[in-house]
């Protein structure tokens, strides 16, 4: 038997396996496009809609990598300042301002941040930044800021709510009902508003309301609340009479109450008695002036 008998067998062998591949690529084929036909009758698009669609994505996917290109060599800065000049000679310029919402505020300082935009394009007002500069006046509770096409800038303020006077060291001080202060205020002005005064006393003062408010009746009467070592509190009252509570909101709190109903029975205010003492539990103490020179000469009389 010769070698060439065996490179036939070998060639035949070959060929077997390449027709067996052929007819595996040819049923994968087949089903890949069974698949595809199927999915296509399924879907509620035809092929050319489809083709218009991958066209779409393609061409979005180019501009967005131009895109990027012209914002790395800095081309987007120069369209931007181009359509920004653009707009203000079209009219999109800052011409007005309208501030709305200003009360008790002086309203100039609003005007003094917001002018800064004008003869500005519209395009290049910074809502945002302009927000939050508005948000560092004192009296700004909260703002909004919005364009006006084609010329004007609006500006809504929330203003706070003056609620009690801080007393400091040299001045008084006007503050709402969370300590934040508002503006200086002369002893004039503050005469018949709550003064607080105390080291920590502005971050007390939601604590000083709910306590005042569980007493509604005696609430009115307040004049002064000091803050003593920064752990309770001495009411003051419009009669220059002072009430020392007790330690912590709830024994404060039910101290009041029961000074309150004290006070409707016996009408304790505008008395004789200068100071009203309920740190110690239930009990209360008082102290009349005078009582106890009289009770001392009594007692020397009697010896």
């Amino acid at each position: 038997m010769s070698r060439t008998i065996s490179r036939k067998a070998k060639g035949a062998r070959r060929q077997a396996r390449s027709q067996g591949t052929k007819r595996q690529m040819r049923k994968a084929q087949a089903t890949t496009n069974s698949f595809i036909d199927a999915l296509m009758r399924v879907l509620p698009f035809t092929e050319e809609q489809l083709q218009r669609a991958f066209l779409v994505l393609i061409l979005v996917g180019l501009l967005a990598l131009a895109w990027v290109i012209a914002s790395v060599s800095g081309l987007t800065v120069l369209v931007e300042q181009q359509a920004a000049k653009s707009a203000a000679e079209a009219g999109f310029q800052v011409r007005r301002v309208e501030v709305r919402g200003v009360e008790r505020m002086n309203e100039l300082k609003v005007y003094e941040r917001v002018l800064s935009q004008r003869d500005q394009s519209m395009m290049l007002v910074d809502l945002a930044d302009l927000r939050q500069e508005l948000l560092t006046l004192p009296w700004v509770q909260d703002a909004r800021v919005s364009r006006q096409l084609p010329d004007a800038v609006v500006v809504d303020i929330v203003e706070r709510t003056p609620h009690a006077v801080l007393k400091k060291p040299r001045r008084l001080m006007l503050i709402d009902g969370t300590g934040h202060e508002l503006e200086p205020i002369s002893p004039e002005k503050a005469e018949g508003m709550l003064i607080i005064s105390g080291p920590g006393a502005a971050k007390k003062v939601g604590d000083l309301t709910k306590l005042l408010d569980a007493a509604p009746a005696l609430k009115p009467q307040v004049a002064r609340a000091e803050w003593v070592g920064n752990r309770r509190w001495n009411l003051t009252f419009k009669t220059d009479q002072i009430l020392a509570l007790p330690e912590g909101e709830q024994k404060a709190a039910g101290a009041l109450v029961s000074f309150a109903k004290l006070d409707g029975v016996n009408r304790l205010l505008g008395g004789d008695v200068t100071r009203f003492d309920m740190r110690t539990g239930d009990r209360l103490y008082m102290r009349v002036p005078g009582r106890e020179k009289a009770q001392s000469l009594a007692a020397s009389k009697d010896t």
